[in-house]
């Protein structure tokens, strides 16, 4: 019988309703801005858990963000060892690249949690806040892109903020 290489699969992904700044993972990614500087929803959140200026400090000399991409800080008082910062894009009605973009944040988190050796992770529901992104667009957009990427991160959490979006990330994870 053939051995598996656990180091490069598609992770195991699941769905709760949690306050992502309390669950025990490695990382737990960032909802942020570009600036990297902390603002509303989940950002602020885990500002606000992580301790908010140390966490300043640190995503200061990362000298912010593009939309798409992530970048790394330590978890300071959060339960996880490691923040990934990721830029979502604001909804314009989907003509204007945002679900590439926000692909890119999950393909790019991943990409981050493989370098530093995350095993677990969790993930919000990237840009559907503030900037407007449909949850159930958004949730399907996030376990295709999880579904299709190699990695040796072994589980990845998506974590819902309210039943709405757990529905949402629930039906993605069915279809």
């Amino acid at each position: 019988m053939p051995m598996v290489d656990r180091s490069r699969m598609p992770p195991t992904i699941g769905a709760l309703l949690a306050d992502i700044t309390t669950v025990r993972v490695d990382a737990v990614v960032n909802a942020a801005n570009r600036s990297l500087m902390g603002g509303g929803g989940v950002d602020g959140a885990i500002h606000r858990a992580a301790g908010a200026a140390d966490l300043s400090v640190a995503c200061a000399a990362l000298g912010g963000c593009d939309p798409g991409d992530a970048k790394a800080t330590q978890g300071f008082r959060l339960p996880a060892r490691f923040i990934i910062h990721t830029v979502g894009p604001v909804w314009y009605g989907g003509d204007r690249g945002e679900e590439e973009v926000l692909a890119s944040c999950y393909r790019r988190c991943v990409e981050v949690a493989d370098g530093l050796a995350v095993a677990s992770m969790a993930f919000p529901a990237i840009s559907t806040g503030a900037y407007g992104f449909p949850e159930a667009r958004a949730a399907f957009i996030a376990v295709e892109t999880l579904r299709s990427i190699e990695t040796s991160v072994q589980q990845i959490l998506l974590v819902a903020f309210d039943r709405r979006v757990l529905q949402s990330f629930e039906a993605a994870l069915a279809s």
